[in-house]
């Protein structure tokens, strides 16, 4: 923690401007060896928060232009005096400045320490310091507010209430312990009990919305499915706008899973792209298909392409496989290439399959018509509430883990005082409650 830390913090590759951070007590007078301004002033001089424009120099040799703005501890992000360095893209640059850096006794930082440093210097807690990465890797307006909350302490504020309204009631029941011989109460076990109930709807409401969150931050799984040559290749090319998957009028042209994620209205999904259903001796395309049906268990949404072309009766033996496994899914049956059929054909082929509960659309998506429907068809499966900028999301696994333990200690809180178990027991159970909050 009391070394001078560095680096890229851009993503790697090249662009237009590269950002190199430095942290820790000392690294503006470090920064000041190499930068030379116009006007001859040195960074430990200038003031907190200000920009300069200036030259990185490096054995005698200009590396590039840069503006070094500097912060001073604890108005920083990491809370300790920082420098950073917005340089030219080049790769070459980043890497020589870098090294520059280095070879003036800084160190390169390990993963995520700025954030740990943060985290250790007080700047967040635990968990807006873990929301620090799902706001970076946020890619739709919903992941993006739920960390933006988070990391602006919102989780944190509503854990720390429900704990500071635990820690009264268990200092009085544990006043009671060093009272036992005269068989005293300092805790009305009524408003003990009322308030259990009260932080188990809480907390169970926040473990229910880890569903909800890791749909947000991960997007919603959406498998297309369907016979082989029914055009998922096409749709899944279209909805994405780049030829993510090989299309090809031979059938089992797909023969493993391909996903990719897009963003429609502001929603994450993910679709996945399968082998083409039908019954085959080839080994691998066997193999792709056996994958299929692993990920209609996997998706939240299905997909289920049909050919318009496709004659009835194969359709239906075609159900015999997949209709068993759509259950509790939500699912969309998508009619095909009606741009190669009569309306006459559009409207009988739309009629069949009638005992599977299923949206039902008719597209052509070679021709895109229709496809706009679709995505308003996938929002509406999607279901996904409006989040407001003070809602409490749970995304992380760590969190909704440590939820479920802290909700079966108060539960048990509650069990005792139902049968009426000395107060230590409640009190371990308290205990161990605020432990998991």
């Amino acid at each position: 923690m009391n070394d001078i830390i560095c680096a890229i913090s851009t993503p790697p590759g090249m662009g237009a401007i590269a950002v190199i951070r430095l942290s820790g007590e000392g690294c503006t007078a470090v920064v000041d060896k190499l930068f030379v301004s116009p006007s001859g002033k040195k960074l430990v001089t200038a003031r907190a928060n200000t920009t300069h424009f200036g030259q990185i120099v490096f054995n005698n040799e200009v590396i590039d232009e840069v503006l070094t703005t500097v912060f001073r501890a604890p108005h920083s992000f990491t809370g300790e005096e920082s420098v950073e360095i917005s340089c030219h893209g080049s790769v070459y640059i980043q890497q020589k400045i870098v090294e520059a850096l280095i070879a003036q006794g800084i160190r390169l930082a390990q993963a995520g320490e700025f954030t740990r440093r943060a985290f250790g210097n007080g700047k967040f807690d635990l968990s807006q310091a873990e929301a620090v990465a799902d706001l970076i890797a946020s890619a739709s307006q919903a992941s993006h507010r739920v960390a933006m909350n988070q990391m602006r302490g919102g989780f944190a504020e509503k854990l720390t209430e429900l704990r500071d309204r635990l820690v009264q009631f268990v200092s009085l029941v544990e006043l009671e312990l060093d009272f036992s011989e005269e068989d005293v109460e300092f805790a009305n076990r009524q408003k003990l009990y009322e308030l259990t109930e009260e932080i188990e709807h809480e907390i169970d409401k926040l473990a229910n919305s880890f569903q909800l969150g890791n749909v947000i931050k991960n997007g919603i799984p959406v498998a297309i499915i369907g016979e082989t040559n029914a055009g998922k290749s096409t749709l899944l090319n279209l909805l994405l706008n780049e030829e993510k998957a090989i299309v090809s009028d031979i059938h089992g042209t797909t023969r493993d899973v391909i996903e990719d994620t897009v963003n429609i209205n502001g929603i994450s999904f993910r679709f996945i792209d399968t082998a083409g259903i039908r019954h085959t001796t080839d080994t691998i395309e066997t193999m792709g298909i056996e994958r299929t049906f692993q990920k209609i268990e996997q998706a939240g949404i299905v997909l289920w392409m049909i050919d318009l072309a496709t004659p009835v009766e194969k359709i239906e033996s075609l159900a015999e496989s997949i209709v068993p496994k759509l259950a509790d899914k939500h699912v969309l049956l998508v009619f095909n290439k009606s741009d190669l059929v009569s309306d006459a054909e559009r409207a009988e082929k739309q009629n069949i399959l009638s005992e599977l509960k299923a949206e039902r659309i008719v597209i052509s998506a070679k021709k895109r018509q229709n496809t706009d429907v679709l995505q308003q068809l996938l929002l509406k499966a999607a279901d996904i509430p409006q989040i407001g900028e003070n809602d409490v999301v749970v995304t992380n696994l760590r969190h909704y883990e440590a939820l479920v333990k802290a909700l079966d200690a108060v539960r048990r809180v509650k069990e005792g005082l139902e049968i009426g178990v000395s107060s230590d027991f409640i009190s371990q159970d308290i205990r161990e409650c605020m432990f998991y909050l």
